[in-house]
Order: C-alpha cells, then sequence, then structure tokens
C-alpha cells in the first residue's frame, strides 16, 4: 500500500486534497481525520503539518508526500522533489530598513529574522555571508521595528507589508518556491500511478479541448495556428468543402485561438474542459 503524507491545513492543503481527488483518488470526508485509507487504489493518506510532511518521507516512514519546496529545503530533510504541483507558489526575499542594505554582504554579523532559518542559513553560507539567525514562527516583519533583529528573511507577494512596517526589499532572490510532491527512497510502484495521476490533472487544467468547422481550403492554415500536441483530429462532414477539426491547445492561449480561427473562416467554435489526461 502506497503511503502518502498530505497537508492538514494551511495554503496547500485545500488545493492537494482537490488534486488528489482529481486523480481519482477518496481522501478524507471529516476535516478531524489524520489517516484515511483508500483500499480501491490502494493508497493509504495521512494528514499531517505541512512542515512536518518532509521530516516524515525522508525517513521512509511514508512513501511520498505534498508539502512546499520551501518546507522541504528547510527542513533539510534526505526526501527528493520528484515533481512540481504549480500551485502554492511564493517567493522568499531579504528586507531591511529602507536605505541600510543595497546587497548581502551589508549583512556580515548582523541578526536576520526568520521562519526558515535552514533555507536562509543555507542561502547564506552559500554567499559566504556570516548572520544570527533568529527563529520566528509566522509573520516577521516586525522584528526589525522590536529590535529583534537588523533584517529578516520571508515570503514576499507584494511588498506591501513590509513597505507598511518601514522595510524595503534588497538582494537576490532566496527561493521561488510552489507545491511539490517529494519521494523517500521507497520503492513502491505505486509512485509512478500516482505521478502520473497528477501530471494528467496538471495537463487538464493548462489545455482545453476544442472543436471548429473550417473549410477544407483554409485547414493547412489553421493547423498552424493550433497544431495540438500531435497534430488535431479532423474528420469529415456532410458538406464535402467542409471538416470538423479538434485539438489540444493551451488554456491560456484559448481566446487568441478562437479568435485567430474566426478570422480564418472557421465556425462553430467550441471550447470544453479536460478533466483529466494521459499524454
Amino acid at each position: 500500500m502506497l503511503r502518502i503524507a498530505v497537508p492538514n491545513k494551511g495554503s496547500l492543503s485545500e488545493t492537494a486534497a482537490q488534486m488528489l481527488y482529481e486523480a481519482g483518488y477518496t481522501g478524507r470526508r471529516d476535516p478531524r481525520d489524520l489517516v484515511v485509507s483508500d483500499p480501491r487504489n490502494n493508497v493509504e493518506f495521512f494528514y499531517l503539518r505541512p512542515r512536518d510532511i518532509a521530516t516524515y518521507v525522508g525517513s521512509g516512514a511514508l512513501d511520498v508526500g505534498i508539502t512546499g519546496r520551501d518546507l522541504l529545503l528547510d527542513s533539510h530533510s534526505t526526501a527528493s522533489e520528484i515533481a512540481s504541483l504549480d500551485f502554492g507558489s511564493s517567493t522568499f526575499r531579504f528586507a531591511g530598513p529602507a536605505g541600510r542594505f543595497t546587497e548581502l554582504s551589508d549583512m556580515q554579523g548582523l541578526r536576520v529574522a526568520t521562519s526558515y532559518p535552514g533555507l536562509v542559513g543555507t542561502f547564506l553560507a552559500k554567499h559566504d555571508v556570516s548572520v544570527e539567525l533568529v527563529t520566528l514562527d509566522g509573520a516577521v516583519e516586525s522584528a526589525v521595528q522590536l529590535g529583534v533583529a537588523d533584517a529578516v528573511a520571508d515570503v514576499v507577494s507584494t511588498g506591501s507589508t513590509l513597505k507598511k512596517a518601514g522595510l524595503e526589499i534588497f538582494g537576490p532572490v532566496i527561493l521561488e518556491s510552489t507545491a511539490v510532491l517529494i519521494s523517500s527512497t521507497n520503492e513502491n510502484p505505486g509512485i509512478a500511478t500516482l505521478l502520473r495521476r497528477l501530471q494528467g490533472v496538471l495537463v487538464a487544467r493548462q489545455y482545453v479541448l476544442m472543436d471548429y468547422d473550417i473549410p477544407k481550403s483554409k485547414l493547412d492554415a489553421a493547423c498552424e495556428l493550433a497544431p495540438g500536441i500531435e497534430s488535431p483530429t479532423v474528420s469529415s462532414l456532410h458538406d464535402p468543402e467542409w471538416v470538423a477539426v479538434r485539438v489540444m491547445i493551451p488554456r491560456i492561449d484559448m481566446n487568441i485561438v478562437m479568435d485567430s480561427l474566426y478570422e480564418l473562416g472557421a465556425r462553430a467554435i467550441l471550447v470544453s474542459s479536460i478533466h483529466n489526461a494521459r499524454l
């Protein structure tokens, strides 16, 4: 049986659970459940604190898990990332009082507050910068104002929260993080199945199916506009001068492709969502 660690709360929890559901697995119905068995898929889910997942998987107690790349690196776990899951994105940066810092070396010997001491410590060591790390649980933007630290290292989105605290971003990006699937060294055939299913969900979210009718004389030009994964499926219509086309296109390009096909002469252009896929 494949043992999978899933975040029990936090920003990754809901999306991870939905992704597993779309991949065909049966998760928990009661948020208080800590262990859920899915015998039909030969899987057992363990709902854990996101910060602990890398440790459990790295120890081999669990086979795979879903967590943040930031949490994986911060844990110094031996678990390995096997796939990016394209949700829960975040960016880690340094910030300090406006005008005080311009580069990493300006922090030499100073105090840096963070909730990710492992991640930040490794990054600074690679850049030969030695600091005193102040570990805080949660938001760290008040650390400078309260005199606990000289600078901070934290997740940054727009930077507005840091600005309100009188801080400005400086130095290089520490990490671009996202949700990832991680694995232990355990050999379990269910891992390949899980990975294939999750990749199918990702494809389904990134692509749509587009159907349209077009004159045969414009078919080659239409296929250049939307070539698909392999090539479009072309079917005959009752009118011998027209054909029906089905093609898989990136969701982000959907409206641009529809406009271009319409201008080319395509009609009855329809777009359908994909629930899952195997490429």
